[in-house]
């Protein structure tokens, strides 16, 4: 009797798969922005499989920036999310011993940007002195922009911040109300497009292109989920690496996974938008050769030291409480 239940159980297996027998682990994703061109390998990952392959089912949940999705991870409420380095650092500064750590670099160039318009003066960072400048105070661009002035001699005194609104933010320099706005480069450019700013107006200054050395966001995680649940996290990072990989080899067919949750958004512009976060942030020189999700140890340091110049840590700053590649594999994940 026992050796034909065990047959009818493995028939079943057969049949209707593993995920029949074991019900997916659920898991939520927090974002830290819309359902934009850069979170659609997510949803491709699943569209495809990966997650479901690693026995998870996972919802992913849009933010309103960093500063949003990193306290989610931290309190519980969300296991794993998608925040900048930089302001996690800070977060844990504020709140030692916070139970949240990042643990798969993605944007290994960070989209951080002062995007302007030419006619309004704007080509190059000496020129925001004396200018406007639109900032949305939760905003990871503006929260850098410290940095990034120091390391380009910039007044702070003599620019004239104006804190606005994340929906008004493109909208305003696209009439001219500000003259510039700090926000990621992908993101503000083809807002802007798609307000009808003439493309050849549109000055992008791309922080790391100017002395920022800093790291962009990351897959975190809440510490003590991943201390009790270790497979759950090394499996979703390999999913999400899977789809960021099917993204890369066809961004056309990521961004119909995107307009499935997304089904207002211009598909057109929405696969530019992934494609220039690719191009830009996702597959640099240092990714192509060492894997994707791994940090350079000697650049993390380096971008604590520049962080620490503009914000005074209450602290004594570690890395190794901002970053651990204990769920990666050694060679990180190819991405070709």
């Amino acid at each position: 009797m026992e050796n034909i239940s065990k047959r009818l159980i493995l028939v079943f297996i057969f049949i209707f798969g593993w995920s029949s027998v074991f019900a997916a682990e659920k898991i939520q994703f927090a974002l830290d922005w819309k359902f934009e061109g850069p979170s659609a390998p997510y949803f491709l990952a699943i569209d495809n499989g990966h997650y479901e392959a690693e026995g998870l089912s996972v919802e992913i949940s849009a933010g309103k920036g960093s500063l949003d999705a990193i306290p989610k991870v931290a309190t519980g409420a969300f296991p794993i999310g998608f925040a900048d380095i930089n302001s996690l650092m800070k977060f844990l500064d504020q709140n030692p011993g916070a139970p949240v750590i990042a643990v798969m670099m993605v944007y290994d160039k960070p989209p951080f940007a002062v995007v302007g318009r030419k006619s309004l003066g704007i080509a190059e960072p000496a020129d925001l002195e004396g200018s406007v400048l639109g900032a949305p105070p939760p905003d990871g661009a503006w929260a850098q922009f410290p940095s990034f002035a120091k390391a380009n001699g910039l007044d702070m005194d003599k620019i004239t911040v104006e804190p606005v609104g994340f929906p008004t933010r493109e909208p305003m320099l696209a009439e001219g109300k500000v003259d510039s706005v700090t926000g990621f480069s992908f993101s503000s450019y083809l807002n802007l497009v798609r307000l009808g700013v003439p493309e050849d107006d549109i000055s992008t200054i791309l922080m790391a292109d100017y002395g920022l050395k800093l790291y962009g966001n990351a897959i975190i995680v809440n510490t003590a989920f991943a201390n009790e649940n270790a497979n759950l996290v090394e499996g979703f990072l390999r999913a999400t690496a899977a789809g960021w990989r099917d993204a890369i080899s066809n961004p056309a067919t990521a961004t119909k996974s995107l307009i499935k949750r997304n089904p207002a958004a211009d598909a057109k512009l929405e696969e530019r938008r992934l494609m220039l976060a690719i191009d830009a942030n996702v597959l640099t020189d240092f990714v192509i050769k060492n894997g994707m999700g791994k940090v350079d140890t000697a650049r993390l340091q380096e971008a604590v030291v520049q962080l620490g110049e503009t914000y005074e840590f209450v602290n004594k700053p570690n890395s190794a409480l901002y970053f651990t590649d204990k769920y990666l594999p050694t060679e990180g994940f190819s991405v070709k």
